[in-house]
């Protein structure tokens, strides 16, 4: 069956490939499995008050191991196939992406499929498990984007970034229609990344930022109130106001209490506990689970959970860059991009320097549909490195002349 899976090539061409066992993609999956571990136990120790046993697990961080296990397995079925066979499966899993996102914003649908969370629309009911179609909508982003300029060369002129830039933004204005403004804005980054990668010319990525910048200000007046507030808040906090400490600004203020009181060496076990549970952080097991693990483990830890995807980046990016195939380099640089994209605005909502958003961190906070995303990229990331890549007859982002 393997056999199978590794033989042929791009438009009916046959070459044998061999699975390339040493490669650089174990740093990503290696990072990833660390950062799991790691999110189990932060997720223990934030949920403190739930009835377990001396060295036993809190029954979310139970759940957590059982998504753990799946995103895994998921991991291993997506690397098996040759990356030049998912490739046409990308239009179709963009397609039953975006029918989920519409799907969510059906208004005859029943509450009790889909639940409406703190106001946004973003999960379907699946009875075991809730389903968030915004974090598959990332892979398929990525995927159908790289298929599509895998052998073009027309994203180089400024009319040319239109077809591409709609593979996130189809998903981005569904996202933000549920309304969560901060799953959607993590789609502009990935699809800057794999154009730059793909050769698009720098001067046309600068006035597509420089006409975003003008943009993002105006669309304030059209921004969901609780949205509002929260940038309001934001500046407030970075003034030193502490008046609404107590309200709005209580989920951020707590973290960063918490985060602090593990100066550089972090705490001990009991007193980690004991400090997230009482000082009542909101979310402490989801979106803030940074500030548990640098008060479980100090600045140090801080230092080494940001390290640890540094070390998923370099596995990655080095994959990519050892790769052949345009379509497996350009997957590999938009996966990275989400990462480390989300990864910023999750710590920086922790340490006070951006909006709470409800971002997770990738592979840390709890959640099913998290955990499946993020081991499905580094399966795929896995699945580039695996495989070695068909010679090609066309050539893929070599340009001569003006590449500004």
């Amino acid at each position: 069956m393997l056999s199978v899976l590794v033989r042929g090539g791009y438009s009916g061409e046959k070459a044998v490939s061999s699975l390339r066992a040493a490669n650089w993609a174990w740093l990503t999956i290696g990072a990833a499995l660390a950062l799991s571990v790691l999110g189990v136990y932060a997720i223990d120790v934030a949920r403190a008050s739930e009835p377990h046993a001396e060295f036993d697990l809190a029954a979310t961080a139970w759940k957590q191991v059982v998504f753990l296990i799946i995103g895994m397995l998921a991991a291993v079925v997506v690397s098996l196939p040759h990356i030049r066979l998912v490739g046409p499966l990308s239009y179709l899993g963009m397609a039953l992406s975006v029918g989920l996102l519409v799907f969510l914003l059906l208004p005859g649908v029943p509450t009790w499929l889909v639940t409406p969370r703190n106001g946004a629309r973003g999960w379907i009911n699946l009875g075991v498990v809730d389903l968030q179609p915004a974090e598959l909508a990332k892979i398929a982003s990525v995927l159908s984007a790289a298929w599509y300029m895998r052998f073009r060369d027309s994203h180089r002129e400024l009319k040319g970034l239109i077809v591409p830039a709609l593979f996130a933004g189809a998903p981005m204005a569904l996202i933000i229609l549920q309304p969560d403004l901060g799953s959607a804005m993590l789609f502009a980054p990935a699809i800057l990344a794999m154009l730059v990668a793909a050769g698009a010319r720098l001067r046309h990525i600068a006035l597509v930022l420089g006409v975003g910048a003008v943009l993002v200000p105006a669309s304030y007046p059209l921004m969901k109130e609780h949205q509002r507030a929260r940038i309001v808040a934001l500046i407030e906090q970075v003034r030193g106001d502490r008046s609404r400490a107590d309200t709005i600004n209580f989920q951020s203020f707590t973290a960063q209490t918490i985060a602090g009181a593990g100066e550089w060496g972090g705490v001990s076990d009991a007193k980690s506990r004991a400090l997230v549970r009482y000082n009542g952080l909101p979310e402490r097991h989801n979106d803030m689970v940074f500030s548990v693990i640098v008060n479980r483990f100090g600045f140090a830890g801080g230092v080494v959970t940001l390290g640890l995807y540094l070390v998923w980046t370099a596995g990655a990016l080095l994959t990519a860059a050892t790769c052949r195939d345009p379509f497996g380099r350009l997957v590999c640089v938009g996966l990275t991009a989400f990462i480390l994209a989300q990864v910023f605005v999750n710590v920086g909502m922790n340490i006070g320097i951006l909006p709470i958003i409800g971002i997770t961190l990738p592979y840390v906070s709890y959640g099913g549909s998290s955990m499946l995303a993020t081991w499905l990229m580094a399966g795929l990331v896995m699945n580039v490195a695996l495989h070695k890549p068909v010679r090609h007859r066309r050539r893929s982002f070599e340009y001569d002349g003006d590449d500004a």
